[in-house]
């Protein structure tokens, strides 16, 4: 069963704001639709129903007038989508129901509890906790949005109490979101503590005399209305539902795809890869059509997918021939068809996630569809057969790996090569990448594997956690027995090599470009980048980490004498009443937690921080605190024991406009405008014989703005090599170059790379700290003095909206699904991301150009200098000495020489014996 109104309102705000072809919302209909197909999939079942509130008041209205009194109305684009969603439930096969008077929850309890006693096995999909009371041997919950499934030992594991206390337990918490009230200051704690303590709610009820301090008083203020609270938390599980099951639970029945409804809608709603397969049932000569059969293994996926995309038509299912390698006939034959076939699919199984440390345990191959070998080398289940060994076969393997004329393909093969190279296997060949491939076809959408094959092919994959568990009792992938290590990779390597095939055809024109000049060259500069690594000073770090110990243990002191008393400045509970309690800061504009608080946050302290001292305080220490916490104390623990050396990990398909990530280290947020967080660069260095080199792309997001808008003026200023935020002061302010004040320059500046990011007029006062007229007087000045950046946005804006993208000026394509949003704030924000985009996905194309063109130079030069680290829009080296003079004059005009522009490129460049002194 299938809590419909829950799911409804959750694919709704899960999903981005989808329109049809005609401008309907959609995004509600698409995610319902794709859950359902998934079910169908994943879930094995005969009956089925879905399940939504129907219109008007129920009996609980009358118990409550102010029952869900709080909830806000539905939003009309909510509303617009409830009877397409509920035509294509029953178009489907799901029978669909609604009863008067009561809601979707008590019909679901009913038919729980009547199902479980004529002997079905019943599975209840929603995300609602009150459902947690229906739990039975025979009734199991299932959350496919958070793959969460509650039989009776989960509810208790999850709650604390059985399924038959769930009631008591909500009666006692109450329900904000439902007006329901229960006893307050009663959170989840205590109301489990009062349960334990007297076994029921009637048992707590009969102690509350005893219940001591304020929540006992709570408690007793509370007990005229629990009586209420518990009936309206109760679902009622004896509906008459004799209406609505004609013939009894066989009303119920799974039925078929209405295969002519199903087309029309989807053709309707702009479902282009789903009306294709709708045709493809109809163009097989019947209307109507049985649902697939489910698989058995009972798995749930990810609830909502994202947009429709351009794909090929679903491919035929595939006959699967998976073999596993354990003989040396095997393997001979195996390596043969590997050297004919023109590409073949290749994946690692290992025993960790780090790539520096990661061991094969086996490898996969495909090299047709549906034809795919699993290689184990180093299992270690109990009674596992006798595999080859290792070494030996990695050596036999190691001359096809490492031979660049045989094509390789794979999902993510940056971190394959890794895990070959630490078994000193140089691989080569690499032809294809899928998750770079949908990085670039479809940036805005997940790039993993399990969604990719939904997306694409329609398949639903086996999960990892389904062949190793999860949490405390997940095993590693050396102990899974072999029959089921090879389904699973297998099935990696053939839906990588089906995938490949389908996404080939959408790499057009400059995508094609993107894909075969950009990423794909990129992926392995950043490979030999993370293999580099960095050295860091461990003494050094220790030495800024104890320094900034003291300074914070200052700020502490400074803080208590501020307010007078001492306080936990991690608390935000306690400095929230130290602020606006005991020292009495006016709350006005103060933003408030979801429990009715003031918050204590970040931009909340920033503008308190203007007028009390305090405040300031705490964001000092705050900052140091960080620093401290994720720099100076975890640097040393990230050093590779092997190399002695940091090696970040650069995530390639992540940003959607192109740029670059960084994990452990972080390199892109070291806050380098403080001193203490320049300081942490100084650890960054150079060994003995060799300097550390920086060069930086200088305005590179200004000078794209110039070129993309074609402004005279903006263009004039960077040809004649202009101070160009000088030049626009002296615009803006309508004074000579000489006489531009460091005042106006600032405000210019503040302008300039204010409105690159979409900053408005109410930004750019408080940026400035000025009226909101005379922002808007700067930036209308600014618009008349740069007509060409005013004319630029405008088009950029109706561009996006009629393409639901924009790009960069190689052809990225950055997709905008909120653009088209009837929320005006998600769709200013969508036209903020639509000028602002063009510019990061171009400055992130030119830095990737300018990484492979580095990288080409050090390996043709045969120079012993290598690439260390990309940050924003800097390159890192480590230079010999020997090598310095040349590199710091040809690298800024290998990166100025990548593209040509209307303006001319410039990089900076500076050398040190450490990162910060290259600066």
């Amino acid at each position: 069963m299938i809590d419909g109104s829950s799911y409804l309102y959750r694919a709704f705000h899960a999903m981005p704001d989808l329109r049809s072809p005609d401008g309907r919302p959609t995004g509600a209909v698409y995610g319902m639709v794709n859950m359902l197909r998934r079910l169908e999939k994943e879930v094995a079942f005969d009956y089925s129903a879905c399940i939504f509130d129907a219109k008007g008041k129920t009996f609980r209205d009358a118990l409550y007038p102010e029952y869900k009194a709080h909830r806000p109305p539905m939003p009309d684009d909510l509303r617009a989508q409830i009877e397409p969603v509920h035509q294509l439930v029953r178009a489907l096969g799901w029978p669909l129901l609604m009863v008067d008077g009561v809601e979707a929850d008590d019909v679901i309890g009913t038919l729980a509890r009547r199902a479980a006693a004529e002997g079905f096995r019943v599975i209840v999909s929603t995300g609602d906790k009150d459902m947690a009371q229906l739990v039975t041997p025979d009734v199991t919950l299932v959350n496919t949005m958070t793959d969460e499934t509650l039989d009776i030992e989960g509810v208790r594991e999850k709650f604390g109490v059985p399924p038959e206390r769930i009631v008591d337990y909500l009666t006692l918490i109450g329900d904000k979101v439902d007006n329901v009230p229960g006893v307050d200051k009663c959170g989840p704690k205590t109301a489990l503590k009062w349960l334990q303590a007297y076994g029921d709610l009637d048992g707590v009820i009969a102690h509350a005399d005893q219940i001591k301090g304020v929540v006992g008083d709570k408690l007793r203020a509370a007990l005229g209305h629990l009586s209420l609270s518990r009936e309206l938390v109760t679902i009622k599980c004896d509906v008459d539902l004799s209406a609505e099951l004609p013939a009894g639970l066989d009303t119920l029945r799974h039925g078929e795809r209405d295969a002519a409804t199903l087309a029309e809608a989807f053709r309707a709603h702009g479902f282009r890869t789903w009306l294709k397969e709708a045709e493809g049932w109809l163009a097989a000569g019947s209307a109507n059509v049985a649902a697939p059969p489910a698989p058995t293994n009972g798995a749930t996926a990810d609830l909502f997918g994202a947009d429709d995309p351009p794909a090929a038509d679903p491919p035929a299912r595939v006959e699967r021939r998976y073999e596993t390698i354990l003989t040396e006939p095997q393997l001979a034959a195996w390596l043969a068809k590997l050297d004919a076939a023109p590409v073949v699919s290749l994946d690692t199984e290992t025993d960790s996630l780090d790539q520096m440390a990661a061991r094969i345990v086996g490898v996969s191959f495909a090299v047709a569809p549906g034809e795919a070998a699993y290689l184990p080398l180093a299992h270690t289940a109990p009674g596992v057969a006798d595999q080859l060994e290792l070494s030996a076969t990695l050596a036999r393997l190691k001359p096809w790996l490492e031979n660049p004329a045989k094509k390789k393909l794979g999902q993510n093969l940056k971190y394959d090569r890794h895990v070959f190279a630490n078994h000193g296997i140089a691989l080569a060949g690499v032809a294809d990448d899928t998750m770079l491939a949908s990085y670039v076809v479809e940036s805005h959408l997940t790039h993993n594997m399990d969604d990719l094959a939904e997306r694409h092919l329609g398949e639903t994959t086996i999960k990892y956690e389904e062949v190793c568990g999860k949490g405390a009792k997940q095993i590693g992938f050396a102990e899974v027995d072999l029959d089921t290590a090879t389904a699973y990779a297998a099935e990696d390597a053939d839906i990588t090599l089906r995938l490949n095939a389908a996404l080939a055809p959408q790499l057009v024109g400059r995508l094609a470009e993107v894909y075969r000049d950009i990423e794909l060259p990129v992926a392995g500069v950043l490979f030999a980048m993370e293999r580099n690594g960095v050295l860091i000073d461990r003494q050094r770090l220790a030495e800024q980490s104890r320094e900034l110990g003291e300074a914070m243990l200052a700020l502490e002191a400074k803080a208590y004498e501020l307010a007078g008393q001492p306080f936990n400045l991690n608390s935000p509970k306690q400095l929230q009443e130290i602020l606006f309690g005991k020292l009495g800061i006016d709350t006005r504009g103060v933003k408030k937690t979801p429990s009715g608080g003031y918050s204590t946050d970040e931009s909340v302290l920033e503008k308190l921080a203007l007028d009390h001292p305090l405040p300031k305080t705490i964001l000092d220490y705050r900052g140091l605190a960080k620093l401290k916490s994720t720099y100076t104390d975890k640097l040393p623990t990230l050093i590779n024991p092997a190399t002695g050396r940091v090696h970040t990990n650069y995530a390639q398909a992540v940003a959607i406009t192109g740029r670059l990530a960084s994990s452990d280290p972080n390199l892109q947020n070291i806050p380098v405008r403080t001193a203490e967080g320049r300081r942490v660069r100084e650890a960054f260095v150079a060994p003995p014989g060799c300097h550390i080199v920086s060069a930086d792309y200088s305005q590179i997001e200004l000078r794209i703005m110039a070129h993309l808008s074609g402004d005279e003026n903006l263009l004039a200023a960077f040809r004649d090599g202009a101070d160009v935020h000088k030049a626009t002061a002296s615009e803006v302010f309508g004074v000579p170059l000489t006489a531009v004040t460091s005042e106006q320059r600032r405000y210019a500046k503040t302008i300039n790379f204010g409105l690159i990011y979409g900053m408005g007029v109410f930004g750019l006062a408080s940026q400035l700290e000025i009226e909101r007229s005379a922002a808007q007087a700067f930036i209308d000045r600014y618009f008349m003095r740069y007509p060409g950046v005013a004319r630029y946005m405008e088009e950029t804006r109706v561009k996006a909206r009629e393409d639901g993208y924009v790009e960069t000026v190689f052809g990225r394509r950055l997709y905008l699904p909120e653009i088209k949003s009837s929320n005006a704030a998600r769709r200013a924000g969508a036209e903020r991301a639509a000028i602002n985009a063009p510019m990061q996905g171009t400055a992130a194309d030119l830095i990737k150009l300018a990484m492979i063109a580095t990288q080409t130079w050090l390996v043709d030069a045969g120079l012993k200098s290598k690439l260390i680290m990309q940050v924003h829009d800097e390159l890192v080296l480590e230079v010999p000495d020997d090598e310095l003079a040349v590199v710091k004059e040809r690298l800024p005009a290998i990166m100025a020489g990548v593209a040509t522009l209307k303006v001319p490129l410039l990089a900076e460049v500076g050398a040190g014996d450490n990162w910060e002194a290259a600066h």
